[in-house]
């Protein structure tokens, strides 16, 4: 029952996930919109929440009490695909991530953020987001047993 519940909610961090990578970009395409700073904040919380979720999730679907077994999934070349498409996604952020720090911490100290990234950020969104739908077919391909 417990590996049922983990492996949904790893598929539901996938809609929220892709619902806001998808919401986020398209906002930092409308800056300096002022209600569009708003938008990519509200879908960045999302694209968040869905990272924690993923990596716990998966964490404990690869450790945990997985039927397939933490061995099958460290065995895999197709797990370590998955894997390294997750590190780029994640190292990709890094950036936008700090900055967007930065603009909320400006904004609450009543400032006015610098935006120029902004259009770096869109394009970076579009690529996570691109690699977050290739990383759902190799998940997919992994379950099956493929490439391992």
């Amino acid at each position: 029952m417990t590996g049922w519940l983990v492996a949904s909610l790893h598929l539901l961090a996938l809609g929220l996930g892709v619902w806001g990578i998808w919401t986020r970009a398209r906002a930092l395409g409308k800056l300096p919109e002022p209600a569009a700073l708003k938008e990519v904040f509200y879908a960045d919380n999302f694209w968040g929440m869905a990272a924690i979720l993923w990596i716990s999730t998966g964490l404990t679907r690869t450790f945990g009490s997985d039927d397939k077994g933490a061995h099958y999934y460290l065995e895999s070349p197709t797990f370590w695909l998955k894997m390294g498409l997750l590190l780029l996604v994640l190292a990709l952020e890094v950036w936008p991530m700090t900055t967007l720090i930065g603009w909320r911490i400006a904004l609450a100290r009543g400032q006015r953020p610098n935006l120029s990234p902004a259009p770096i950020f869109a394009r970076i969104s579009w690529v996570q987001l691109f690699m977050t739908l290739v990383m759902v077919w190799v998940a997919v391909a992994l379950r099956r047993g493929l490439g391992g």
